[in-house]
């Protein structure tokens, strides 16, 4: 994204025009007195502030106070006349010098303060309308937690909302800060906007400052900028172990792919991940299993690990790996490799979750013997993607846990080795290579993990071994959601943990809770049930997650507990919209709202809505948005800003109701068009909104007519679009 093109200009003219310059800080301030243009630039380069200041005060000052007659006028801002060259004088009508703006340093930011001269005060108004330059990448946010918030804020695209504090850049790990200013985006540039009141001690500033290192100096000491050319967005696949735990074999996985492969690959399923495959692995648990080395359970995996990854290849998908690669179950391996793994002070072998024995990673050749078997996985059996497991993790049994207490550090072959876990991940990262996907299973932010993996998952288990999904699996599913979305993306793809919807395991409400909590937010989206056992109510939510919604956060910071309002703000070149999920996470029925202050929105805003899951039209909202929604339940609303012609209002190709699938719309007078994408063999039904006393005339699809329903008294028409094979609808009708 970038926001740079219409503004360039403008800070050229300010740097050749300005009458006063002066540095505050690592701040530059220059202003011209002719034009009254204000520039604030950063002494990097990468960030500027550029605009016009403007002063209305009384028409009259007097040297005993303001005058009588209560009228106001513009007075001129002009650089300081006193000698005092890092402030700007305001000008009131008789020429006199009645007031100041100043420039204060503070660390990495300046603040401008608007203040009287005189003894006495007066009314006065500073403005500021201006644009922002900022480095190519980044994106509004919100970098200030406000107390009772009760939303989760998604981004996609380069969407402005009232409460949006910051722009950050992804790629630096820095913000720049805006304190007491409104903005939005204009023909691709931020134009921001501020009015500041001279007799308000509380409304007299403004400020901007750069913030460098904003999740590696609070949560993330391991940060990089992470590399999106081996995942462009958060993966989408299927595994087996939810359903199968130990017991899917290469027939069991090649079954349930064949039927993905005509389901949900042209929906956007890209990686089929195998699960239990190690020697030894018929049974939990998981310590038992001979997880560093490469043996494979002949029993499950007659044909070998190479063919599977080939054969998953052929129906399309890329082929995934499950390991854990922190101790093994194997005696003959650790007999022959003793030094590897740790021993107590007795001698005698430390048990942990990932096997009987324990890697030492300080042990001399135990880290190469682990980047060989990843490198002959990924190059030679030719895998793709990575879950390794056992990592950081939520409870001590895993090993970063274990690597960091000083009982375990002391029996180390290398006890002051500071960062053996680092080290192990390192040594993954090495032999997958930089062309692999690398999900870090029980992985966190606040770990090694930052630096190597690109997706983490962050989630708790949806199920527990050999047990079906339950409701309070989701509950803590969409509890670690919350808490640890402010990451996702910025630091690696967040994984909730497999999106399971069986009719065998939950009720259809619950299951629509299950697809929200895990797609709405543009998470990584892996399904993981028995996929033909799957009744065709819920395959379709399968395919209506797939595939991901590119999304940022959009609070850059941790929310706690379970958000009743999670907020999708979509913004394209053709439109700005908003899908908001409203939760009922309780027992009992419950009226759900939303104000649209709380979505970033002007309380006076019109928007139209569309339940997505009941498939029912509210109508006209103005102010805030109130649904009754079930025990255990979610009303899912795509709101459209209300226009005065027909719009696009919904379409049940995805949840994000146009966010995946809308590829443009234009309005022309008499014609609407929009451009969709379908998919090939699976109709989707495309709806839009009609002020009162519009009619459609005719629809056509590709140039080929189709049939428009009319619904809701004749305010909603609804579009089937169905297509051969896959590709982009041009859908226009005309009124």
């Amino acid at each position: 994204m970038k926001f740079t093109l219409a503004v360039c200009s403008m800070f050229a003219c300010l740097a050749a025009c300005a009458d006063t310059e002066f540095a505050v800080g690592s701040w530059k301030v220059a202003f011209a007195d002719e034009t009254a243009l204000l520039t604030l630039s950063h002494k990097d380069g990468n960030a500027e502030l550029s605009g016009s200041l403007s002063f209305t005060g009384p028409a009259a000052v007097t040297g005993a106070g303001i005058g009588k007659d209560e009228s106001v006028a513009k007075w001129r801002i002009t650089s300081s006349r006193d000698g005092f060259p890092n402030r700007l004088a305001l000008v009131d009508m008789c020429d006199n010098v009645d007031g100041y703006v100043t420039f204060q340093a503070d660390g990495e930011g300046v603040s401008l303060l608007v203040y009287h001269r005189t003894a006495f005060a007066y009314a006065g108004t500073l403005a500021f309308q201006g644009a922002v330059r900022y480095r190519d990448d980044a994106y509004p946010c919100s970098v200030t937690p406000k107390k009772g918030d009760r939303v989760l804020s998604v981004k996609s695209g380069p969407a402005v909302s009232l409460g949006d504090d910051a722009l950050f850049s992804p790629s630096a790990d820095e913000a720049l800060a805006f304190k007491g200013m409104k903005w939005k985006v204009e023909s691709g540039k931020f134009a921001v906007s501020a009015k500041l009141r001279i007799d308000d001690a509380t409304a007299n500033a403004i400020s901007v400052r750069i913030v460098k290192d904003w999740y590696k100096s609070r949560w993330v000491p391991n940060w990089r900028a992470p590399d999106r050319r081996r995942s462009p967005h958060a993966p989408t696949g299927w595994l087996s172990w939810n359903t199968y735990f130990d017991q899917a074999g290469s027939k069991e996985n090649l079954d349930e792919a064949r039927f993905a492969a005509k389901r949900f690959k042209p929906f956007g399923m890209e990686i089929w991940n195998i699960e239990s495959w190690q020697d030894n692995s018929p049974r939990l648990p998981v310590s038992n299993f001979h997880n560093m080395d490469l043996e494979t359970y002949k029993v499950q995996f007659p044909e070998g690990m190479k063919w599977l990854a080939d054969e998953i290849k052929k129906l399309g998908f890329r082929p995934g790996l499950w390991m854990a690669p922190y101790g093994t179950g194997n005696d003959k391996f650790y007999a022959e490799h003793k030094d590897w793994f740790l021993h107590d002070k007795d001698g005698k072998p430390i048990r942990s979750w990932n096997g009987k024995y324990t890697l030492d990673p300080t042990a001399p050749g135990a880290l190469e013997h682990l980047t060989s078997i990843f490198d002959k996985a990924s190059h030679e059996w030719g895998y793709e993607f990575f879950k390794i497991d056992g990592m950081s993790g939520r409870g001590p049994g895993y090993c970063a846990h274990l690597y960091e207490r000083p009982d375990i550090r002391a029996v180390m072959h290398d006890p002051n080795c500071p960062n053996p876990f680092e080290r192990t991940v390192a040594a993954y990262r090495k032999g997958i290579g930089d062309d692999r996907i690398f999900l870090a299973c029980q992985g966190h932010f606040t770990g090694a993990e930052a630096g190597y993996a690109d997706a983490s998952r962050t989630g708790a288990d949806i199920v527990h071994p050999n047990e079906p999904v339950k409701w309070e699996n989701i509950l803590l599913q969409a509890r670690c959601t919350v808490n640890q979305f402010f990451a996702h993306a910025n630091v690696f793809w967040s994984d909730p943990d497999c999106m399971l919807v069986s009719q065998a395991a939950l009720a259809r409400e619950q299951a629509q809770v299950e697809a929200t909590v895990v797609a709405l937010p543009g998470q990584q989206t892996f399904a993981g049930d028995k996929l033909a056992e799957l009744a065709p109510d819920r395959v379709r939510l399968i395919q209506q997650a797939l595939p991901v919604c590119p999304t940022r956060p959009g609070k850059l910071y941790p929310m706690f507990g379970h958000l009743p309002v999670w907020d999708l703000h979509v913004s394209r070149p053709f439109g700005d919209w908003h899908v908001v999920a409203l939760f009922n996470w309780s027992d009992e029925e419950k009226e759900v709202s939303v104000a649209w202050d709380e979505l970033g929105e002007d309380p006076d805003r019109r928007f139209v809505a569309w339940e997505f899951w009941t498939e029912t039209y509210f109508g006209e909202k103005k102010g805030g948005l109130s649904a009754a929604v079930p025990p255990r339940g979610v009303r899912l609303f795509a709101l459209q800003p209300l226009a005065d012609h027909p719009q696009f209002l919904t379409s049940d190709r995805h949840v994000t109701q146009g966010a995946v699938g809308l590829l443009d719309q234009k309005w022309n007078g008499s014609r609407l068009v929009a451009k969709v994408a379908a998919v090939g063999g699976f109709p989707q039904v495309v709806r839009f909104a009609l002020p009162k006393g519009w009619k459609v005339k005719s629809a056509t699809a590709n140039g080929e007519g189709v049939n428009v329903k009319e619904e809701h008294d004749g305010r909603v028409v609804a579009v089937e679009l169905s297509v051969p094979r896959s590709c982009v609808v041009d859908l226009c009708l005309d009124f």
